[in-house]
């Protein structure tokens, strides 16, 4: 018998894309909306820091 974590309580998915929407609250729509919003803006600055990052190196190594 294997030590997997199914002891471990699950952590509840906040949203899940393309799940059914039909049970969910407008409240709670409009939570996710912003929990949405938020990783969106998280994402792009990952993003924007990485090409910064890149184009830096990059011009190091063009001079």
């Amino acid at each position: 018998m294997s030590f997997i974590d199914d002891d471990r309580p699950q952590k509840k998915v906040a949203h899940e894309i393309g799940g059914d929407l039909s049970t969910v609250s407008v409240d709670e729509l409009r939570s996710r909306i912003e929990l949405l919003k938020a990783e969106i803006v998280r994402i792009e600055t990952e993003v924007a820091s990485k090409t910064s990052t890149r184009s830096a190196a990059e011009s190091l190594f063009r001079s």
